[in-house]
């Protein structure tokens, strides 16, 4: 940006003296390379906004394969957790039955 101030201020200046052929050219040259640093900085900068939505989109896939994967992991939890109780239970009904004759008269 400051090369651009100052090549437009040099372009300025040359401008006002502008006599010869010669203040004429270099006039010309100072603004045609005025003219493509700004056109080089225009590439340099829609390059970053590129990298930059790159990089965000990167970001959310990232979080949404996170979340999926948090999700899958308390699904498996909760599972084994229902395994767990139905065994438990499975087992208690065991016991009490290796306990009792089956008459609710004598239990």
């Amino acid at each position: 940006m400051r090369k651009i101030l100052i090549a437009t201020a040099a372009i300025g200046a040359i401008s006002l003296a502008a006599c010869s052929e010669k203040t004429e050219d270099t006039t010309e040259a100072a603004a045609s390379s005025a003219a493509d640093d700004m056109g080089a900085y225009a590439t340099q900068a829609g390059d970053a906004m590129d990298n930059a939505g790159d990089a965000m989109a990167g970001a959310a896939n990232d979080a949404a394969d996170a979340a999926g994967d948090a999700a899958d992991s308390a699904a498996d939890a909760a599972g084994d957790a229902a395994t767990a109780a139905e065994k438990a239970a499975n087992d208690a009904a065991n016991e009490m039955a290796d306990h009792t004759d089956g008459n609710p008269g004598t239990n």
